[in-house]
């Protein structure tokens, strides 16, 4: 690792982005100010989060901060595991291919569509009636 203190990345998913510093320290996740498990309230979703720091194997090692602004909470948590990842390309770059490899870098390209005119929804017509 490099001499610098803190690293930091942005992460998106969807319409969420997450502004993420991590720091060396006991392992403590907070979003927004708060502990992760309260945040998100869904365990999956701190799986999500914490998937990146287990295949680096950098568990208990970095603290992690994070900002996020926009989209629902499991776009949210997406984005963060998106900062993470990134944030631990800056810490060390032998990190690097094995977040590479299991797709935590790539930048989930999915949004919502949008809708069209002459259409009910973003792809859904009007119910065809005969008569």
């Amino acid at each position: 690792m490099a001499e610098q203190v803190r690293f930091y990345a942005t992460g998106h998913r969807k319409n969420a982005t997450a502004k993420v510093w991590l720091t060396p320290g006991a392992g403590e996740i907070t979003i927004n100010n708060r502990p992760a498990e309260e945040y998100l309230g869904r365990k999956t979703l701190v799986m999500m989060i914490n998937q990146p720091l287990e295949l680096a194997d950098v568990v208990g090692q970095f603290n992690v901060a994070a900002t996020v602004l926009g989209g629902g909470i499991a776009g949210q948590a997406g984005a963060v595991r998106h900062g993470i990842s990134k944030a631990l390309t800056e810490a060390g770059e032998d990190y690097r291919p094995i977040l590479r490899k299991l797709g935590c870098l790539t930048r989930d390209p999915r949004v919502k569509e949008r809708k069209k005119y002459g259409r009910k929804r973003a792809r859904r017509g009007f119910q065809f009636s005969k008569r």
